[in-house]
């Protein structure tokens, strides 16, 4: 039997840790994993967490994305009603440098959030209705995981350009790959 390198309160084992952003109903989640000698085991979601913040609680559909090559651009994406998405994003191989904007009318319209989401720190990014989302991918062979609030319709999928000057977005660098109907999404109009 190995022996426990960290203990972790009993009352918070497994719990989810969610930081807000500076953008109202985005928020960071890390894990509070259990560890031992072997690795660790930690919850990625719980409907009664999530509930208990005022967050979207319903899966529909779970997703995943694979990119092969570092500089790799998905977004900005969003879906419109009648079937607007809430999502949960990490990445689960490699590195994403993962933005949101807030698209919603109000004081952080046009503004993002970025952060890194990677294998490594195990972070999440809840992303509420009313945000379009991308990520440019770090490293090469990187998988993002999506865990999604309504099946994906595709009359309802949409996009704004990931360099429209509304947005400023300050990306780690440029995109060596992207596809031609992201690259040509149109800009945000207010």
């Amino acid at each position: 039997m190995g022996r426990q390198v960290r203990r972790t309160d009993p009352a918070r084992r497994g719990v989810l840790k969610f930081t807000a952003t500076q953008l109202a109903g985005a928020f960071v989640i890390d894990l509070e994993p259990i560890v031992d000698d072997r690795g660790f085991f930690a919850r990625t979601w719980c409907g009664d967490e999530l509930a208990q913040h005022g967050l979207v609680a319903n899966l529909a559909q779970a997703s995943l994305s694979s990119n092969r090559t570092r500089g790799t651009l998905r977004g900005m994406h969003y879906a419109a009603e009648p079937h607007p998405e809430t999502k949960i994003v990490s990445c689960i191989r490699g590195a994403i440098f993962d933005v949101i904007v807030d698209l919603r009318s109000g004081p952080t319209q046009c503004k993002w959030f970025g952060l890194e989401l990677s294998a490594a720190n195990h972070r999440m990014l809840y992303i509420p209705v009313g945000f379009a989302h991308g990520f440019l991918t770090l490293a090469d062979d990187t998988e993002v995981s999506y865990m999604i609030s309504e099946r994906y319709d595709a009359s309802c999928a949409r996009g704004v350009r990931y360099s429209d000057p509304a947005f400023e977005i300050q990306w780690p660098s440029s995109p060596t790959e992207i596809s031609q109907r992201d690259a040509t999404y149109p800009d945000f109009a207010r």
